[in-house]
């Protein structure tokens, strides 16, 4: 076991395997925590509150953790590395200790006025609904420490090339959601599932410690707001939180639209992407993490040829992987989701609405792989300014069009004869889910197009 945590993965070839690997077997365990919620609940109700208190948790989870603050450690944990094993911890201690101290904070203002908040990302929930909402989202609260923690750790792992441990911290958390909707929903009903929730983010950062001990690490008393380092991450995160927060704001008025419509359509909405997320995660997730720290290193190196070499290979790789799957994906759109999903008290109109939702999702996912790989090599660039600013637009941009989508689809019109016809929809009853997933999928490819054109320039100048 002591083993594991040693584990080096030297290249990106095996790293991505490893990643990939690991993120399917973590994705199939997504399937089955999916097939588990479908079945016991259905597309109702009870699985709307739950992904409604998931939100506000996991809007903390994503703005201030997996993208922005791991998008500011990496570069510059690297470059302290350069220079010293010693420096490089001294950095990640007081960075620990000054990202926990505020991550507590913000979370227990955010669960005071947690009411407040539920009002407004669900209009269209019933007072009781918003009240087990509520309740369900200050236990997730717990998750975010736990998570934030545990990612902040990862990035550093990845540094060193310990790809393989932090690729199972993802297949644990999913593992305690699945503890949580087979032992303790039975006891405590919804309540159970949260609480699944926080033994899967414990689960993530129980495994992960252990492993940065092995590298060196020593945590030291430190909190200086005012170290240079600090301050260039937080300047680094700044733009990529703004960024970041646009998004998740987007995805909070998209779930808050979805409330007003038909009953459970916020569960097909979630359920949809999350079948999605498989191929986003094994491939576009998998080979961009294993290219980030060596194109953090390539830009610190002011190698030129290696980035550029890097970046290209993985650009290959991930477009020729994920366009032609999605395209599968879409095709046996409706096989996919009946052979997972279709169990228990998941109707075989759940089945329909969730399957065409599911192949829209699949058709953007090669866009939002070529999207995230090129914003790691704009972090890698130190400039997150970039990305953030497109990320910004492209998310007004997709809630424009979800109004606009969802206004044609709620009345007979020839945009959703064509479109019900194009997609095999027979029963037209909840449709208006449908223009979300659809309007998703079309900003995220003008996002990537945008984006590589932006790139292009950009690596001209980097290296000059």
């Amino acid at each position: 076991m002591l083993n594991l945590f040693n584990i080096q993965t030297k290249n990106i070839n095996s790293a991505a395997f490893i990643l990939g690997i690991t993120s399917l077997i973590s994705a199939l365990l997504g399937l089955i925590r999916d097939r588990l919620l479908a079945g016991t609940f259905g597309a109702g109700g009870e699985l709307d509150v739950y992904y409604v208190a998931f939100r506000i948790p996991d809007f903390i989870n994503m703005v201030l953790i997996i993208g922005a603050i791991a998008a500011a450690i990496t570069p510059i944990f690297s470059q302290h590395l350069i220079r010293s094993r010693e420096e490089a911890f001294k950095f990640l201690s007081n960075l620990l200790n000054v990202f926990l101290f505020f991550l507590i904070i913000i979370s227990i203002i955010l669960i005071i006025f947690v009411p407040q908040i539920i009002s407004l990302i669900a209009p269209g929930f019933s007072p009781e609904k918003k009240e087990l909402t509520v309740l369900l989202t200050r236990i997730m609260f717990l998750s975010p420490i736990l998570l934030g923690m545990s990612n902040i750790i990862s990035s550093i792992l990845r540094v060193f090339q310990r790809f393989l441990i932090t690729s199972i911290a993802p297949i644990l958390y999913n593992v305690g959601i699945i503890i949580g909707i087979l032992f303790f929903v039975p006891l405590m009903g919804l309540q159970g599932l949260a609480w699944g929730v926080v033994l899967g983010g414990f689960l993530h950062l129980l495994v992960q410690a252990p492993a940065l001990i092995k590298v060196g690490f020593k945590p030291e008393k430190i909190f200086n707001l005012k170290e240079p380092s600090l301050i260039e991450a937080i300047k680094l995160t700044i733009p990529r939180s703004i960024g970041l927060a646009t998004m998740q704001i987007n995805l909070i008025i998209i779930t808050a639209i979805a409330s007003t419509l038909s009953v459970g359509s916020i569960a097909i909405f979630n359920l949809a992407e999350n079948l999605s997320r498989p191929l986003y995660t094994f491939i576009a997730v998998s080979f961009s993490t294993a290219a980030f720290p060596v194109l953090s290193l390539a830009f610190s190196k002011r190698d030129k040829e290696k980035f550029k070499e890097t970046f290209s290979l993985t650009f290959n790789k991930i477009l020729f992987l994920t366009l032609p799957l999605g395209l599968l994906f879409f095709l046996f759109k409706d096989l996919i989701v009946k052979t997972i999903l279709q169990a228990g008290k998941f109707s075989s109109f759940d089945t329909e609405i969730t399957a065409v939702s599911f192949g829209l999702f699949s058709l953007g996912i090669f866009a939002e792989g070529m999207v995230l790989l090129i914003a790691k090599a704009f972090y890698a660039f130190h400039d997150t300014k970039t990305p953030t600013i497109i990320s910004i637009a492209n998310s007004i941009f997709t809630l424009i069009l979800c109004l606009i989508f969802v206004r044609l689809l709620s009345e007979p019109n020839l945009f959703q004869q064509f479109l019900s016809s194009f997609l095999g929809i027979k029963n037209l009853k909840g449709i208006e889910i449908v223009a979300l997933p659809l309007a998703i999928s079309l900003s995220a490819t003008l996002q990537f197009l945008i984006l590589l054109i932006l790139f292009r320039r950009k690596r001209k100048l980097a290296f000059e």
